[in-house]
């Protein structure tokens, strides 16, 4: 079940279960990772024994095909479970090399009498919460228990999936946009305080609404397909992405005509910050690639 692109690597995939998460989690099987890790937990609605079977069914998947893959129930944003998924992970495949933060909870966590968008001052106040820890502290969590053992091992990816800009700002989608803005500044933090390590951070946004279960709610029809995701997470999970770090693609404009480097290229669109007035290491993260197919 391989391609080799990335051979011999072990990747840990969060809310890996069900869309976007899934077919990154098959994907890098089928370009050859050692080990894939697929992490996943319930939402309000579901059982343990619900999302239990879909992460068993996305082992299977992979296992049937040749792969090699750990099922992990766990809740990104409790300390405890992200660093047994981290500790069992590198157990089961004897090394961590790729992570990438998907897991994430919408807006349906906040509203009430069925409503998905309301201001902020109609929101359930433990639902906010329970976003936030989810979709800013839950990147955090799981980047601090596998960056130790990435800056060990010289070479680590980090991979954190976004959104479109547009919606991080936009009325009536608080707290899911403003916790996107917040992953997006953690990508520059984090990016520049691992330059030299050979560890890197991007962020990876379909580029749109996707066709997949978020939480509870369907969006059949309604955008692209998750597999979208997949030739830009491969290139970003792979060594021919060394060097990149502190910038944002966006997956629906990968065009696979291309080389995927070029590719890759005509997927990245600058930081959403301004550029620094101090100097910053990160020269990619604030220029528009003269191959971006992005506004």
């Amino acid at each position: 079940m391989s391609d080799g692109v990335l051979a011999g690597k072990v990747a840990l995939v969060t809310g890996g279960c069900r869309g976007m998460g899934r077919e990154m989690a098959i994907a890098f099987a089928r370009a050859g990772a050692a080990g894939v890790g697929v992490m996943a937990a319930p939402g309000s609605d579901e059982t343990e024994a619900d999302i239990k079977a879909e992460i068993d069914a996305v082992v299977a998947e992979i296992e049937a095909a040749g792969g090699k893959a750990l099922g992990i129930l766990g809740d990104v944003g409790k300390w405890a479970d992200c660093r047994r998924a981290v500790d069992d992970t590198i157990a089961a495949f004897a090394g961590l090399d790729i992570l990438v933060n998907n897991a994430g909870k919408s807006g349906r966590y906040v509203g009430t009498g069925g409503r998905r968008r309301i201001p902020f001052y109609e929101a359930d106040t433990a639902g906010y919460c329970e976003v936030m820890e989810t979709n800013v502290n839950g990147p955090f969590l799981m980047a601090r228990a596998a960056t130790p053992h990435m800056i060990k091992a010289g070479w680590g990816r980090i991979i954190n999936i976004s959104k479109n800009v547009d919606a991080m700002h936009r009325a009536l989608n608080s707290p899911y946009g403003p916790s996107k803005a917040a992953l997006e500044a953690a990508t520059l933090v984090w990016a520049e305080d691992l330059v030299g390590t050979g560890v890197t951070v991007n962020s990876l946004g379909p580029g749109g609404s996707v066709n997949t279960r978020f939480g509870s709610g369907q969006l059949p029809g309604a955008g692209m397909e998750p597999e979208v995701i997949v030739p830009p997470a491969l290139w970003l999970a792979s060594e021919a992405s060394d060097g990149v770090t502190g910038c944002r693609y966006i997956a629906k404009h990968w065009d696979a005509a291309l080389d995927p480097d070029q590719a890759a290229e005509g997927c990245r669109e600058p930081a959403v910050f301004p550029v620094p007035e101090r100097e910053t290491p990160l020269d990619r993260a604030w220029t528009k690639s003269p191959l971006s197919r992005g506004g």
